[in-house]
């Protein structure tokens, strides 16, 4: 049997999984098409993880499971309640503690640092639903049905994540082409590692003090998308780049055309003000510190479309 089931193979839960294996626990990755990173440790399943029977099944021993999932970004709404309740009936059933990869985007606009104290009050319709799955789980966790937790990140930095600096910003930098960003330039904003989100996850599932609350990745200080993109410049070695601010009406007209893009006018508030995450508590209960955001900045470049090194993979958690 396995020690830890992962739900999803995208770069959160590619990476679990491999610090797992690699620390030799074994590993069933859960994917509907059965993929995921080779390692002797890891055995990869093709699964729908809605289907809540098969998934209990497949969790059934485990003493940890992961929810790493991440549905496509437009379709939230529909996909994440009967992913989140399969995952949370599979961890009810097999007694497996539930540790969920989460964003920030429950809390809505925040005046000043996001601490995990702060009130769920998102206005919008994808943090309505984060919000919703994790009071789901900290309710059943409080009702003594399960053990849960949950790991909240900002935007992801590292190989294989899809956030819009890594899809739009990053590529016309580095291309020397002009970037047009729906953005305050200038505005301090987080950045987490996915390789800290594996180590947090671990952390935060093997550890009774986790379990009933919500954790911050531990994050490198904030840096504004004018900080990061010219850094990522320097680190290709690449000219300094051209970034323009793209004024609010023009992302509602490209909305109309692309689902994708319209899903960014509900976050448009963490990018046009100050955005940034306080993971002083993991820090201080598990001794966690983030990686410099030069060397998690530097993956995330090598690993881009057209570098030679590997390419990007939707993952949004």
């Amino acid at each position: 049997m396995p020690q830890h089931v992962i739900v999803g193979a995208g770069p959160v839960g590619t990476a679990t999984a491999l610090l797992l294996a690699e620390r030799g626990e074994r590993v069933r990755l859960l994917t509907r098409r059965g993929t995921g990173p080779e390692h002797p440790a890891i055995e990869r399943v093709v699964a729908d993880a809605t289907d809540a029977a098969r998934l209990a099944e497949l969790a059934e021993g485990a003493t940890a499971l992961y929810n790493c999932a991440a549905p496509p970004y437009h379709r939230w709404a529909e996909e994440w309640p009967p992913l989140a309740a399969a995952v949370l009936g599979a961890a009810e059933s097999s007694g497996a503690v539930l540790a969920t990869a989460s964003n920030l985007y429950g809390y809505g606009p925040v005046d000043g640092a996001i601490t995990e104290t702060a009130p769920l009050r998102a206005t919008g319709v994808k943090g309505r639903v984060r919000a919703r799955l994790w009071q789901e789980a900290l309710a059943a966790h409080e009702a003594g049905r399960v053990r849960a937790t949950e790991v909240r990140g900002a935007d992801y930095l590292g190989a294989g994540t899809l956030t819009m600096l890594t899809a739009a910003v990053l590529p016309a930098a580095l291309a020397g082409r002009r970037a047009r960003v729906p953005a305050d330039l200038d505005a301090p904003h987080s950045w987490t590692y996915v390789g800290d989100v594996a180590r947090t996850l671990v952390a935060a599932a093997e550890d009774e003090r986790a379990w009933g609350r919500p954790w911050h990745v531990p994050s490198a200080p904030p840096r504004s998308i004018r900080q990061l993109t010219s850094l990522a410049c320097d680190i290709a070695g690449a000219p300094a780049p051209r970034l323009a601010t793209m004024p609010r009406p023009v992302l509602w007209l490209g909305g109309l055309f692309d689902p994708l893009v319209r899903e960014l006018r509900e976050t448009q508030y963490q990018f046009r003000a100050p955005f940034v995450l306080d993971s002083t508590a993991a820090t201080e209960t598990f001794g966690l510190t983030p990686t410099p955001i030069e060397d998690s900045l530097a993956e995330t470049v090598r690993a881009l479309p057209g570098s030679g090194t590997g390419s990007a993979a939707p993952d949004r958690p």
